[in-house]
């Protein structure tokens, strides 16, 4: 089936790799720094280093499915590239492709929007639950998602102290607030909390507070919120 789809393998030595070439690691290629077996895994040649014999692979669409979760979370950790990959020329072998372009980019797309937090390490891990099967760029859905979380999980009222600094308006830096509730959502400042200032009543970014218990069950959720608006 896959040769009436995609055609006979050519007929090259590993020596003549290409870039476009589809090729296949051989037995026996680890990655040491995560103890992987990388045998069988299979791409594309994207760029060839002919004066250093290496090749870099962008994995195809099923080697990305089968991806280890916690290898994607790791190399996002560490800004590492996990859809590529550079290896010898002699650690690959020429092999017949198993799906086309469109498929690897969907794959990859796919990835990329469960583990797109998590190049924020922990607090990543745990927004990347919370937004959890959210198109990272569908701004709207993922506010709404913040909303209902936090509407779900904050305990009103409590104290909050304006942690960045207020150009504009009556908040400082520094001020303490009494948050009583989530009012709405403003597509520039996101969520919106219902406030007060000594007696006085306003509207206020939450992103820009933070909870002054540290133990409370508060403090977490809205210091996650705060980290991923600064990081959208």
């Amino acid at each position: 089936m896959l040769k009436s789809l995609f055609g006979k393998r050519p007929a090259k030595k590993s020596g003549d790799l290409d870039v476009g070439d589809s090729v296949r690691v051989i037995a026996g290629i680890k990655d040491e720094d995560f103890d992987l077996d990388l045998a069988g895994w299979q791409g594309r040649i994207s760029e060839v280093d002919a004066k250093n014999n290496f090749v870099l692979i962008a994995w195809d669409s099923l080697t990305l499915q089968n991806l280890p979760d916690a290898y994607i979370a790791d190399a996002e950790e560490q800004g590492l590239g996990w859809d590529t990959y550079y290896l010898a020329r002699e650690d690959v072998e020429l092999a017949e492709p198993r799906d086309r372009e469109q498929d690897v980019e969907a794959t990859r797309n796919e990835i990329g929007g469960k583990f797109a937090w998590h190049h924020l390490g922990e607090e990543g891990r745990e927004i990347s639950q919370i937004l959890a099967g959210i198109d990272s760029d569908d701004t709207p859905e993922l506010f709404e998602k913040w909303e209902e979380y936090l509407s779900a999980t904050l305990t009103f009222p409590f104290k909050a102290e304006v942690t960045e600094f207020q150009e504009r308006g009556p908040m400082r830096g520094g001020d303490i607030l009494l948050v009583e509730k989530i009012e709405s959502v403003k597509e520039v400042y996101g969520l919106i909390v219902q406030v007060k200032k000594g007696r006085k009543t306003y509207h206020f970014p939450l992103c820009d507070l933070s909870a002054v218990d540290e133990k409370s069950p508060n403090h977490d959720p809205v210091q996650l919120y705060a980290v991923w608006f600064a990081n959208q």
